[in-house]
């Protein structure tokens, strides 16, 4: 019997904020970077308050810093200053190999991935970027939950 397993562990990446309204006034839509625009909210100095137990449905930050740029301004925050949640998963087999002569043996197989069912916010787009957006600060997607497969194969 042989166990076996990958883990994982990695930080959030960069939550990217943006603003689809035009405050600038340089005409410039949805072309910047990433191709989410030039516009940015702007910000007021404080802490994020990061929200480290994003399943609670609160915002992954303290959106209440943000506010709408003045007409004639791209925004005073920078695109990527923090980093969304990060990622802790496991993936495990068991393995168990049965001979039964010489040349001939059954393989038996036992995958699971995301195997302590772990919520895993993954992605540039896990944490709404976008001021204009009502879920301005939420973590909108998670990668899939525990997956488990069973495999057999025979060798002869």
């Amino acid at each position: 019997m042989s166990l076996t397993g990958i883990t994982r562990f990695s930080t959030g990446v960069p939550v990217t904020l943006f603003d689809f309204n035009d405050n600038s006034l340089i005409g410039a839509g949805n072309n910047g970077v990433n191709g989410v625009g030039v516009d940015l909210p702007n910000v007021s100095p404080g802490p994020l308050q990061i929200n480290h137990k994003p399943q609670n449905g609160k915002p992954y930050f303290d959106t209440s810093l943000f506010q709408v740029a003045p007409l004639g301004s791209p925004g005073d925050a920078k695109r990527r200053f923090f980093y969304g949640p990060g990622i802790d998963n496991w993936d495990l087999a068991l393995l168990k190999t049965i001979s039964f002569k010489e040349s001939k043996s059954l393989e038996l197989r036992l995958e699971t991935f995301n195997t302590f069912n772990h919520t895993q916010f993954d992605g540039a787009s896990s944490v709404n970027g976008n001021f204009t957006s009502s879920s301005f600060g939420q973590v909108t997607s998670a990668a899939a939950p525990r997956i488990g497969q069973i495999a057999a194969k025979f060798n002869f």
